[in-house]
């Protein structure tokens, strides 16, 4: 297993990478195929914030991955939270993946909703005419983020959307090929938006 350890807008003793690496390999015991481990700190430049030092930690696990991050007073503070919080998530994933294969079927999510079920109606008053955001009228693209779309199934999209803790993921069906967003609705059921053509 490959231990990365990075620091930005800080310094990362040897000591605490040491520590961090000795941390961090205990992560084999859980017995899933993890091949790197990549561990990020940085400190928080903020005179009102007292807990300054940031550690963000990627797990990388064969088909998925699973990132966690925490600030605390200092690094080693923060990278024993950090550690609580990916041993609980790499739980799960390994909970889900023995159930998955004890299940006798699989079933597909229902189709998308109507387009009317997911998109709320924005109160008179508080959309873009308003031009709130930059005084122009227009909500302007402030990141922009790329990554690899990995072919899977639906399941598998989903449990990776839960593992980061997001409300939607984009990912490949492995099945038709096609683009598709997995989303959580606010009934709480989650959807699926599929590119065709």
């Amino acid at each position: 297993m490959e231990i990365v350890v990075r620091a930005k807008n800080t310094k990362v003793e040897p000591g605490v990478q040491t520590i961090t690496r000795d941390k961090l390999s205990k992560l084999t015991r859980f017995g899933m195929d993890i091949f790197r481990v990549e561990v990020d700190y940085s400190e928080i430049r903020n005179p009102r914030v007292h807990d300054c030092e940031l550690c963000e930690v990627t797990v990388h696990v064969k088909g998925h991955f699973v990132k966690a991050h925490a600030s605390s007073t200092d690094q080693v503070a923060a990278l024993d939270i950090v550690i609580d919080k990916v041993e609980h998530q790499v739980t799960r994933l390994k909970e889900r993946k023995v159930d998955r294969k004890h299940r006798p079927s699989r079933r597909r999510l229902a189709a998308p909703p109507p387009i009317d079920d997911w998109i709320e109606p924005t109160p008179a008053g508080t959309g873009p005419e308003t031009g709130a955001e930059n005084g122009s009228g227009h909500a302007e693209i402030i990141r922009t983020k790329q990554f690899t779309a990995k072919p899977m199934t639906v399941e598998e999209a989903a449990l990776q959307m839960d593992l980061l803790g997001h409300d939607f993921y984009l990912f490949k069906d492995a099945q038709t090929g096609h683009a598709t967003v997995l989303y959580r609705r606010r009934d709480g059921h989650l959807g699926l938006i599929e590119a065709v053509g």
